[in-house]
């Protein structure tokens, strides 16, 4: 027996709201306990790209002159862009 999975269901699954915002949450919850551990100063940011939510938690990062040239530069850091 051969496994195919449902290729279409799986995409469709992953950009659901709920998805999103279980994605989310565990974000925030990765940035707390590296904010509790180190005491650094951590974000998080989440978009729905594409095929999928993402989720990045920054800490330590250059900032950039304004909130939306940050978070250009974090969610194109997570898709491996320079």
């Amino acid at each position: 027996m051969k496994f195919r999975p449902n290729r279409s269901g799986i995409n469709s699954l992953m950009k659901t709201p709920s998805s999103g915002a279980e994605i989310s949450r565990i974000a925030e919850r990765i940035a707390s306990a590296a904010t509790s551990t180190t005491g650094g100063d951590f974000r998080t940011d989440s978009a729905l790209g594409t095929h999928r939510w993402r989720a990045a938690v920054i800490g330590n990062y250059t900032k950039h002159n304004d909130i939306e040239g940050t978070r250009r530069a974090l969610l194109g850091g997570l898709d491996g862009a320079e």
